[in-house]
Protein backbone atom coordinates (compact mmCIF):
# COMPACT_ATOMS: atom_id res chain seq x y z
CA UNK A 1 0.00 0.00 0.00
CA UNK A 2 1.82 3.60 -1.25
CA UNK A 3 1.63 5.59 2.00
CA UNK A 4 0.25 8.28 0.14
CA UNK A 5 -3.05 6.79 -1.02
CA UNK A 6 -4.60 6.96 2.60
CA UNK A 7 -5.07 10.56 2.43
CA UNK A 8 -5.79 10.75 -0.98
CA UNK A 9 -8.80 8.94 0.02
CA UNK A 10 -9.75 11.00 2.54
CA UNK A 11 -9.36 14.03 0.34
CA UNK A 12 -11.84 12.36 -1.75
CA UNK A 13 -14.58 11.88 0.67
CA UNK A 14 -13.57 15.54 1.92
CA UNK A 15 -15.07 16.65 -1.90
CA UNK A 16 -17.51 14.00 -1.28
CA UNK A 17 -19.13 16.00 1.66
CA UNK A 18 -18.62 19.56 0.66
CA UNK A 19 -21.28 20.25 -1.44
CA UNK A 20 -24.05 17.74 0.91
CA UNK A 21 -25.26 20.42 2.52
CA UNK A 22 -24.48 23.94 0.77
CA UNK A 23 -28.16 24.15 -1.20
CA UNK A 24 -30.27 23.01 2.08
CA UNK A 25 -28.27 26.07 3.68
CA UNK A 26 -28.82 28.65 1.14
CA UNK A 27 -31.99 27.19 -0.01
CA UNK A 28 -34.22 30.03 3.11
CA UNK A 29 -32.64 32.11 0.14
CA UNK A 30 -32.17 31.10 -2.83
CA UNK A 31 -36.26 29.78 -2.83
CA UNK A 32 -37.01 33.44 -2.62
CA UNK A 33 -34.40 34.59 -5.73
CA UNK A 34 -35.35 31.67 -7.80
CA UNK A 35 -39.16 32.54 -7.08
CA UNK A 36 -39.56 29.04 -5.75
CA UNK A 37 -41.28 27.27 -3.36
CA UNK A 38 -40.17 26.14 -0.23
CA UNK A 39 -40.92 22.68 -0.97
CA UNK A 40 -39.26 22.68 -4.42
CA UNK A 41 -35.95 21.81 -3.10
CA UNK A 42 -36.79 18.46 -2.75
CA UNK A 43 -36.78 17.94 -6.21
CA UNK A 44 -33.51 18.68 -6.92
CA UNK A 45 -32.52 16.80 -3.91
CA UNK A 46 -34.79 13.80 -5.79
CA UNK A 47 -32.63 14.19 -9.25
CA UNK A 48 -29.38 14.13 -7.37
CA UNK A 49 -30.48 11.21 -5.20
CA UNK A 50 -31.98 9.15 -8.96
CA UNK A 51 -28.41 10.18 -10.51
CA UNK A 52 -26.57 8.72 -7.09
CA UNK A 53 -29.12 5.37 -7.11
CA UNK A 54 -27.78 4.97 -10.39
CA UNK A 55 -24.35 5.12 -10.49
CA UNK A 56 -23.79 3.09 -7.05
CA UNK A 57 -25.76 0.16 -8.80
CA UNK A 58 -23.03 0.26 -11.50
CA UNK A 59 -20.57 0.60 -9.31
CA UNK A 60 -18.94 -2.33 -10.15
CA UNK A 61 -18.85 -2.12 -13.83
CA UNK A 62 -17.74 1.31 -13.83
CA UNK A 63 -15.20 0.67 -11.37
CA UNK A 64 -13.70 -2.53 -13.10
CA UNK A 65 -13.51 -0.51 -16.51
CA UNK A 66 -12.18 2.94 -15.63
CA UNK A 67 -10.44 1.95 -11.92
CA UNK A 68 -11.34 3.99 -8.81
CA UNK A 69 -8.68 6.16 -8.87
CA UNK A 70 -10.29 7.73 -12.26
CA UNK A 71 -13.64 7.34 -11.37
CA UNK A 72 -12.64 9.28 -8.36
CA UNK A 73 -11.42 11.88 -10.44
CA UNK A 74 -14.51 11.83 -12.26
CA UNK A 75 -16.54 12.26 -9.64
CA UNK A 76 -14.69 15.29 -8.46
CA UNK A 77 -15.35 16.81 -11.66
CA UNK A 78 -18.52 16.73 -12.16
CA UNK A 79 -19.51 17.58 -8.96
CA UNK A 80 -17.28 21.16 -9.30
CA UNK A 81 -19.45 21.28 -12.60
CA UNK A 82 -22.71 21.27 -10.97
CA UNK A 83 -21.39 23.49 -8.37
CA UNK A 84 -20.12 26.38 -10.96
CA UNK A 85 -23.43 25.69 -12.79
CA UNK A 86 -25.69 26.38 -9.33
CA UNK A 87 -23.62 29.95 -8.78
CA UNK A 88 -24.92 31.00 -12.29
CA UNK A 89 -28.13 29.27 -12.28
CA UNK A 90 -31.11 32.33 -12.54
CA UNK A 91 -33.92 29.87 -13.19
CA UNK A 92 -35.02 27.04 -11.20
CA UNK A 93 -35.18 24.67 -13.72
CA UNK A 94 -31.43 25.23 -14.30
CA UNK A 95 -30.65 23.47 -11.05
CA UNK A 96 -32.79 20.67 -11.97
CA UNK A 97 -30.45 20.09 -14.76
CA UNK A 98 -27.35 20.40 -12.95
CA UNK A 99 -28.42 18.36 -10.48
CA UNK A 100 -27.60 15.07 -12.83
CA UNK A 101 -23.92 15.41 -13.14
CA UNK A 102 -24.01 16.01 -8.92
CA UNK A 103 -25.35 12.95 -8.70
CA UNK A 104 -23.50 11.16 -11.13
CA UNK A 105 -20.36 12.11 -9.13
CA UNK A 106 -21.56 11.12 -5.84
CA UNK A 107 -22.84 6.88 -6.43
CA UNK A 108 -19.60 5.01 -7.73
CA UNK A 109 -17.10 6.28 -5.61
CA UNK A 110 -18.72 6.48 -2.68
CA UNK A 111 -20.03 2.38 -3.14
CA UNK A 112 -16.11 1.80 -4.43
CA UNK A 113 -13.87 4.01 -1.63
CA UNK A 114 -16.42 2.60 0.97
CA UNK A 115 -16.08 -1.51 -0.07
CA UNK A 116 -12.24 -0.46 -0.46
CA UNK A 117 -11.84 0.61 2.88
CA UNK A 118 -14.60 -2.44 4.63
CA UNK A 119 -12.39 -4.76 2.76
CA UNK A 120 -8.79 -3.17 3.61
CA UNK A 121 -8.56 -1.51 6.63
CA UNK A 122 -9.65 -1.51 10.22
CA UNK A 123 -12.72 0.06 11.82
CA UNK A 124 -11.38 3.48 12.61
CA UNK A 125 -10.12 3.76 9.46
CA UNK A 126 -13.71 3.93 8.44
CA UNK A 127 -14.98 6.11 10.69
CA UNK A 128 -12.12 8.71 10.44
CA UNK A 129 -12.91 7.92 6.64
CA UNK A 130 -16.56 9.12 6.95
CA UNK A 131 -15.13 11.83 9.71
CA UNK A 132 -13.33 13.26 6.17
CA UNK A 133 -16.86 13.95 5.07
CA UNK A 134 -18.01 15.62 7.78
CA UNK A 135 -15.45 17.96 7.24
CA UNK A 136 -16.46 18.62 3.85
CA UNK A 137 -20.23 18.15 4.89
CA UNK A 138 -19.82 21.12 7.56
CA UNK A 139 -17.50 23.02 5.42
CA UNK A 140 -19.94 23.22 3.14
CA UNK A 141 -22.41 25.34 5.02
CA UNK A 142 -19.91 27.82 7.17
CA UNK A 143 -18.80 28.74 3.50
CA UNK A 144 -22.41 29.35 2.09
CA UNK A 145 -23.47 31.29 5.95
CA UNK A 146 -20.00 33.63 5.29
CA UNK A 147 -21.37 34.48 1.86
CA UNK A 148 -24.65 34.99 3.07
CA UNK A 149 -23.92 37.60 5.02
CA UNK A 150 -20.90 39.51 3.00
CA UNK A 151 -22.20 38.76 -0.44
CA UNK A 152 -24.61 36.23 -2.00
CA UNK A 153 -25.71 32.23 -2.31
CA UNK A 154 -23.88 32.81 -5.71
CA UNK A 155 -20.52 33.05 -4.54
CA UNK A 156 -20.99 30.69 -2.11
CA UNK A 157 -20.97 28.03 -4.81
CA UNK A 158 -18.60 29.96 -7.11
CA UNK A 159 -16.43 29.49 -3.92
CA UNK A 160 -17.70 25.61 -3.13
CA UNK A 161 -16.85 24.72 -6.79
CA UNK A 162 -13.36 25.97 -7.12
CA UNK A 163 -12.50 24.29 -3.77
CA UNK A 164 -13.80 21.02 -5.60
CA UNK A 165 -11.77 22.04 -9.03
CA UNK A 166 -8.39 22.33 -6.79
CA UNK A 167 -9.15 19.08 -5.18
CA UNK A 168 -9.55 17.35 -8.74
CA UNK A 169 -6.14 18.13 -9.52
CA UNK A 170 -4.53 17.21 -6.57
CA UNK A 171 -6.36 13.67 -7.38
CA UNK A 172 -5.15 13.88 -10.53
CA UNK A 173 -2.11 13.75 -9.77
CA UNK A 174 -2.40 11.24 -7.50
CA UNK A 175 -3.08 8.55 -10.03
CA UNK A 176 0.09 6.60 -10.30
CA UNK A 177 -0.24 5.72 -6.63
CA UNK A 178 -3.85 4.01 -7.89
CA UNK A 179 -2.01 1.88 -10.66
CA UNK A 180 0.68 0.59 -8.31
CA UNK A 181 0.08 -3.40 -8.04
CA UNK A 182 1.36 -3.51 -4.75
CA UNK A 183 -2.31 -2.02 -3.78
CA UNK A 184 -4.04 -5.13 -2.02
CA UNK A 185 -6.79 -6.39 -4.19
CA UNK A 186 -9.36 -9.37 -3.47
CA UNK A 187 -7.82 -12.38 -4.01
CA UNK A 188 -8.96 -15.10 -7.18
CA UNK A 189 -11.56 -17.23 -5.10
CA UNK A 190 -13.28 -14.01 -4.03
CA UNK A 191 -13.35 -12.63 -7.31
CA UNK A 192 -14.69 -15.62 -9.05
CA UNK A 193 -17.68 -16.23 -6.16
CA UNK A 194 -18.27 -12.67 -6.62
CA UNK A 195 -19.24 -13.02 -10.35
CA UNK A 196 -21.90 -15.67 -9.75
CA UNK A 197 -23.97 -13.68 -6.86
CA UNK A 198 -26.61 -11.77 -8.32
CA UNK A 199 -28.69 -9.13 -6.89
CA UNK A 200 -31.45 -11.25 -6.36
CA UNK A 201 -29.18 -14.22 -4.38
CA UNK A 202 -27.94 -11.62 -2.22
CA UNK A 203 -31.29 -10.26 -1.29
CA UNK A 204 -32.09 -13.88 -0.18
CA UNK A 205 -29.26 -14.07 2.37
CA UNK A 206 -30.53 -13.86 5.79
CA UNK A 207 -30.01 -10.03 7.21
CA UNK A 208 -29.52 -8.71 4.46
CA UNK A 209 -33.31 -6.71 4.10
CA UNK A 210 -32.92 -5.84 7.41
CA UNK A 211 -29.49 -3.91 6.84
CA UNK A 212 -30.92 -2.25 3.76
CA UNK A 213 -34.01 -1.04 5.39
CA UNK A 214 -31.68 0.06 8.08
CA UNK A 215 -29.17 2.10 5.86
CA UNK A 216 -32.89 3.60 4.41
CA UNK A 217 -33.81 5.21 7.51
CA UNK A 218 -30.49 6.33 8.88
CA UNK A 219 -29.73 8.32 5.59
CA UNK A 220 -33.33 9.55 5.19
CA UNK A 221 -32.48 10.63 8.68
CA UNK A 222 -29.45 12.08 8.33
CA UNK A 223 -30.27 14.24 4.64
CA UNK A 224 -33.49 15.07 6.45
CA UNK A 225 -31.77 16.79 9.26
CA UNK A 226 -29.44 18.69 7.17
CA UNK A 227 -31.27 19.53 4.21
CA UNK A 228 -34.44 21.23 6.38
CA UNK A 229 -32.49 22.05 9.39
CA UNK A 230 -31.87 25.83 8.33
CA UNK A 231 -35.94 25.85 6.98
CA UNK A 232 -36.50 24.72 10.37
CA UNK A 233 -34.97 26.93 12.33
CA UNK A 234 -36.25 30.16 10.25
CA UNK A 235 -39.72 29.28 9.29
CA UNK A 236 -40.41 27.00 12.71
CA UNK A 237 -38.52 28.95 15.32
CA UNK A 238 -37.99 31.95 14.20
CA UNK A 239 -34.27 32.73 13.22
CA UNK A 240 -32.68 34.55 10.82
CA UNK A 241 -31.78 33.31 7.64
CA UNK A 242 -27.62 33.89 8.68
CA UNK A 243 -27.96 32.63 11.62
CA UNK A 244 -29.78 29.36 11.30
CA UNK A 245 -27.41 28.55 7.95
CA UNK A 246 -24.56 28.65 10.62
CA UNK A 247 -26.65 26.91 13.15
CA UNK A 248 -27.19 23.96 10.74
CA UNK A 249 -23.83 23.28 10.34
CA UNK A 250 -23.35 22.08 13.85
CA UNK A 251 -24.76 19.22 12.99
CA UNK A 252 -22.07 18.22 10.22
CA UNK A 253 -19.67 19.16 12.70
CA UNK A 254 -20.93 17.38 15.47
CA UNK A 255 -21.17 14.47 12.80
CA UNK A 256 -17.23 15.17 12.27
CA UNK A 257 -16.23 15.60 15.70
CA UNK A 258 -18.08 12.40 16.54
CA UNK A 259 -16.50 10.30 13.66
CA UNK A 260 -13.19 11.24 14.80
CA UNK A 261 -13.53 10.27 18.64
CA UNK A 262 -15.52 7.02 17.33
CA UNK A 263 -12.68 5.85 15.34
CA UNK A 264 -10.72 5.34 18.61
CA UNK A 265 -13.81 3.90 20.05
CA UNK A 266 -14.86 1.48 17.62
CA UNK A 267 -10.87 0.04 18.73
CA UNK A 268 -12.73 -1.15 21.71
CA UNK A 269 -16.50 -1.22 20.78
CA UNK A 270 -18.18 -3.65 18.09
CA UNK A 271 -19.96 -2.34 15.26
CA UNK A 272 -23.46 -3.23 16.68
CA UNK A 273 -22.90 -1.19 20.13
CA UNK A 274 -21.63 1.86 18.09
CA UNK A 275 -24.59 1.72 16.12
CA UNK A 276 -26.72 1.54 19.34
CA UNK A 277 -24.57 4.24 21.04
CA UNK A 278 -25.35 6.87 18.12
CA UNK A 279 -29.23 5.89 17.66
CA UNK A 280 -29.18 6.60 21.99
CA UNK A 281 -27.36 10.06 20.96
CA UNK A 282 -29.65 10.47 18.19
CA UNK A 283 -32.77 10.34 20.51
CA UNK A 284 -31.22 12.57 23.18
CA UNK A 285 -30.51 15.27 20.23
CA UNK A 286 -34.18 14.92 19.02
CA UNK A 287 -35.49 15.87 22.56
CA UNK A 288 -33.30 18.82 23.20
CA UNK A 289 -34.40 20.43 19.90
CA UNK A 290 -38.21 19.66 20.44
CA UNK A 291 -37.91 21.13 24.45
CA UNK A 292 -40.97 23.57 24.20
CA UNK A 293 -40.50 27.38 25.28
CA UNK A 294 -36.67 27.83 24.55
CA UNK A 295 -33.88 28.38 22.02
CA UNK A 296 -31.14 27.78 24.20
CA UNK A 297 -30.81 23.92 23.57
CA UNK A 298 -30.81 23.87 19.54
CA UNK A 299 -27.46 24.42 19.16
CA UNK A 300 -26.51 21.93 21.44
CA UNK A 301 -29.25 19.52 19.94
CA UNK A 302 -28.08 19.80 16.68
CA UNK A 303 -24.77 19.04 18.00
CA UNK A 304 -25.77 15.88 19.84
CA UNK A 305 -27.66 15.06 16.54
CA UNK A 306 -24.44 15.18 14.41
CA UNK A 307 -22.47 13.38 17.15
CA UNK A 308 -25.31 10.59 17.56
CA UNK A 309 -25.48 9.94 13.36
CA UNK A 310 -21.48 9.94 13.66
CA UNK A 311 -21.00 6.27 14.51
CA UNK A 312 -23.77 4.71 12.39
CA UNK A 313 -22.90 5.07 8.92
CA UNK A 314 -19.53 3.93 9.36
CA UNK A 315 -20.22 1.26 11.32
CA UNK A 316 -22.76 -0.36 9.08
CA UNK A 317 -20.82 -0.28 6.08
CA UNK A 318 -17.56 -1.63 7.62
CA UNK A 319 -19.32 -4.20 8.90
CA UNK A 320 -20.27 -5.67 5.40
CA UNK A 321 -17.38 -7.72 4.89
CA UNK A 322 -17.79 -9.70 7.88
CA UNK A 323 -21.27 -10.07 8.50
CA UNK A 324 -21.84 -11.26 4.50
CA UNK A 325 -18.43 -12.31 3.13
CA UNK A 326 -15.94 -10.10 1.11
CA UNK A 327 -17.48 -11.69 -1.95
CA UNK A 328 -20.56 -9.98 -1.72
CA UNK A 329 -19.10 -6.95 -0.40
CA UNK A 330 -18.95 -4.28 -2.99
CA UNK A 331 -22.10 -5.06 -4.39
CA UNK A 332 -23.79 -5.17 -1.43
CA UNK A 333 -21.94 -1.92 -0.52
CA UNK A 334 -23.42 -0.48 -3.82
CA UNK A 335 -27.06 -1.81 -2.86
CA UNK A 336 -26.64 -0.08 0.69
CA UNK A 337 -25.50 3.13 -0.89
CA UNK A 338 -28.87 2.89 -3.51
CA UNK A 339 -31.05 2.18 -0.39
CA UNK A 340 -29.64 4.99 0.87
CA UNK A 341 -29.93 7.06 -1.69
CA UNK A 342 -33.54 6.45 -2.32
CA UNK A 343 -33.91 7.00 1.66
CA UNK A 344 -33.01 10.45 0.91
CA UNK A 345 -34.93 10.53 -2.77
CA UNK A 346 -37.95 9.77 -0.60
CA UNK A 347 -37.74 10.88 2.83
CA UNK A 348 -36.23 14.18 2.59
CA UNK A 349 -38.83 15.76 -0.14
CA UNK A 350 -41.67 14.01 1.36
CA UNK A 351 -40.70 16.13 4.77
CA UNK A 352 -40.62 19.01 2.10
CA UNK A 353 -44.64 18.41 1.30
CA UNK A 354 -45.15 18.29 5.04
CA UNK A 355 -43.42 21.32 5.74
CA UNK A 356 -45.34 23.33 2.98
CA UNK A 357 -48.87 21.93 3.59
CA UNK A 358 -48.79 20.56 7.24
CA UNK A 359 -46.23 22.44 9.54
CA UNK A 360 -42.14 22.44 9.65
CA UNK A 361 -42.34 22.38 12.97
CA UNK A 362 -43.01 18.64 12.54
CA UNK A 363 -39.28 17.80 11.49
CA UNK A 364 -38.41 16.46 14.95
CA UNK A 365 -41.34 14.48 14.84
CA UNK A 366 -40.52 13.55 11.54
CA UNK A 367 -36.90 12.40 12.67
CA UNK A 368 -38.18 10.39 15.53
CA UNK A 369 -40.19 8.40 13.27
CA UNK A 370 -37.00 7.77 10.92
CA UNK A 371 -35.03 6.60 14.11
CA UNK A 372 -37.48 3.98 15.22
CA UNK A 373 -38.24 2.01 12.35
CA UNK A 374 -34.05 2.44 12.01
CA UNK A 375 -33.85 0.90 15.41
CA UNK A 376 -36.01 -2.13 14.69
CA UNK A 377 -34.10 -3.29 11.63
CA UNK A 378 -31.12 -2.86 13.34
CA UNK A 379 -31.89 -4.95 16.34
CA UNK A 380 -33.48 -7.61 13.89
CA UNK A 381 -30.06 -7.52 12.07
CA UNK A 382 -28.47 -8.06 15.35
CA UNK A 383 -30.92 -11.13 15.82
CA UNK A 384 -30.03 -12.63 12.77
CA UNK A 385 -26.10 -12.34 13.40
CA UNK A 386 -26.49 -14.06 17.10
CA UNK A 387 -28.19 -16.72 15.55
CA UNK A 388 -25.45 -16.89 12.57
CA UNK A 389 -22.59 -16.73 15.08
CA UNK A 390 -24.29 -19.71 17.79
CA UNK A 391 -24.97 -22.11 14.49
CA UNK A 392 -21.34 -21.44 13.30
CA UNK A 393 -20.23 -22.18 17.43
CA UNK A 394 -22.12 -25.65 17.19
Amino acid sequence: MPVGLLPIIYLAFISLGLPDSAIGSAWPVMAGDLHAGISWVGAVTMIISLGTIFSSFMSVRVVERLGTGRVTVLSVVLTAVALVGFSLAKEFWQLCVLAVPYGLGAGAVDAALNSYVAVHYESQHMSWLHCMWGVGASTGPIVMAQCLSGATWSTGFLVLGGIQVLIAVALTLSLPLWRDRSLPQPGPEVTGRRAHRTRREILRIDGVVAVLISFFCYCALEGTCGTWAATYLTLGRGIDAGTAAGWASLFFIGITAGRAVSGFVSMKVREHNMIRLGQALIAAGLIAVVAPGTDALLAPGLVCLGVGCAPIYPSIIHATPARFGEDVALELTGMQMAFANIGSLVMSPLFGVIAQSIDVRLYPVYLAALLAVMVLAAERLNRVMRRKHLAAGR
